[in-house]
């Protein structure tokens, strides 16, 4: 594999000091947490820079300025991340551009993610969010909260129950369900074996770690054709999720229906994909509300406001907690879950008035830095909900919060995620006071996404 680029020399990016051949900048690379090195990298040289990694070219931006030249449609297409492919195929997330399955599926499943639709999910989303509360309930006063651990099992749950009609029954189960388990060393071993497959370094070392790999994606993909072979034998075509909507496409000749195997790469996607952001996400805004004593009184003040003594809540009632969803707009603005995104050029180009791409080039966005541009104000590592507020956002630079992505490719569950995410910090504020770990200090794990590591929470029950 190589990355082809053409960048003018003319004016040289900056990259890493002693580079060696071959190796490239392998030295500044950190398997563990490889984006934020990435990350202390880009705030050592600058909002272009590139690495070069045995063999393969990476360049990184985050200057708002050529963001948002990158956001420009007419010149620039996504970049798909190729080691994602044997995980997604050609699903929506990690489909190419031209692969006439992306275009079929967007135009299948879109309805699938208006605001009618997520009326119907809200129903679901409360029950499994009152299965939290009943596990929550259990731990007022005791043990701590593994907060990661707990965001992961509701949001597994919910996209299993309103994307499939499936339960995993994770909230009810003490270790991670199976398909996290394997989705998180899948997601962590993908980038790496992609470097690792070129021929500097061999096949045969790492012939043990792939045939592991192939029986973590075995064992999802046998998942999957659990929940639509569940679905086929119960011979109902009353569901109305995302699974219907494909199954019917196929039944009735649709012109963007998919064929099985792209079903099953769909289904995968929207599990992984459903699920491990939005679970980042909801860690992040806790995590910042218990450091933040004024932001949760201010939220929970607004949650009693608009929610009051009753013990159903509206859809239309958790569109109203407008401070609640700067949180988590600020939350996802310090650390948004999936990082980066790669756009590529439409054709021969200049970008920043000095570096010049080949049709097929690409750049990386570095979201997190992106995210600190000095046009966010002052002290841009301090948690503000109030810079997502309206008269801020509208004088806000355009394409400078992208924790979604960007085009047509952007993020088609996002209306999705924001109201579960609200609908969920909202119950917890309402049930609980919830207090950190005063020695706790903020370490980010990474899997491909972003999320707190070792992050516990101590409850107290309000009245």
């Amino acid at each position: 594999m190589t990355v082809r680029t053409h960048l003018s020399r003319v004016h040289s990016i900056p990259h890493p000091r002693w580079r060696v051949p071959v190796l490239g900048d392998l030295t500044t690379m950190n398997l563990t947490t490889p984006t934020q090195a990435t990350m202390a990298l880009g705030r050592q040289l600058g909002p272009v820079f590139e690495r070069k990694l045995l063999g393969l070219r990476f360049v990184f931006v985050y200057g708002a300025d050529i963001v948002a030249e990158l956001s420009d449609e007419s010149r620039f297409a996504k970049k798909e991340l190729p080691f994602l492919r044997g995980i997604g195929g050609d699903g929506l997330f990690t489909a190419l551009n031209e692969e006439p399955n992306w275009r079929r599926a967007h135009n299948l499943l879109r309805p699938a993610f208006t605001q009618a639709a997520m009326r119907k999910y809200h129903r679901t989303m409360l029950e499994v969010n009152s299965e939290l509360i009943d596990r929550w309930d259990r731990c007022v006063g005791g043990k701590t909260i593994d907060v990661s651990g707990d965001m992961t099992r509701l949001t597994l749950e919910t996209i299993g129950r309103t994307g499939f009609s499936y339960s995993f029954d994770a909230l009810r189960r003490e270790e991670p369900h199976p398909f996290v388990t394997a989705m998180i060393d899948s997601l962590f071993y993908a980038p790496i074996r992609t470097m690792l497959s070129l021929p500097v370094v061999g096949d045969t070392m790492m012939r043990r770690f792939d045939e592991k790999e192939q029986a973590r994606r075995d064992y999802m993909f046998g998942v999957v054709d659990n929940v639509v072979n569940e679905r086929l034998a119960s011979g109902t075509t009353e569901h109305d999720d995302l699974l219907e909507l494909m199954m019917r496409a196929a039944r009735e000749d649709d012109p963007n229906k998919l064929d099985e195997r792209n079903i099953r790469y769909q289904i995968v996607t929207f599990l992984v994909a459903g699920h491990e952001t939005t679970s980042g996400a909801l860690s992040f805004a806790l995590y910042y509300l218990s450091q933040n004593p004024e932001a949760q009184a201010r939220a929970r003040a607004e949650i009693e406001e608009v929610w009051g003594r009753s013990d159903t809540v509206s859809f239309e009632q958790v569109t109203k907690l407008r401070y609640l969803r700067r949180v988590i707009d600020e939350s996802l603005r310090l650390w948004p879950t999936a990082p980066v995104y790669s756009r590529q050029a439409r054709h021969d180009t200049v970008v920043g008035g000095r570096y010049r791409m080949a049709a097929g080039d690409s750049m990386t966005v570095l979201i997190p830095l992106l995210h600190r541009d000095p046009l966010w104000g002052p002290d841009t590592e301090r948690f503000d909900p109030d810079r997502f507020s309206p008269e801020v956002a509208r004088a806000r630079a355009p394409h400078i919060y992208k924790p979604f992505g960007t085009g047509e490719r952007g993020c088609i569950g996002r209306q999705f995620a924001i109201h579960e995410s609200i609908l969920v910090l909202g119950s917890i504020l309402r049930r609980y006071d919830i207090a950190a770990d005063p020695g706790y200090t903020l370490r980010v794990a990474e899997r491909l996404t972003f999320m707190p590591k070792d992050f516990r929470l101590r409850l107290r029950r309000r009245n």
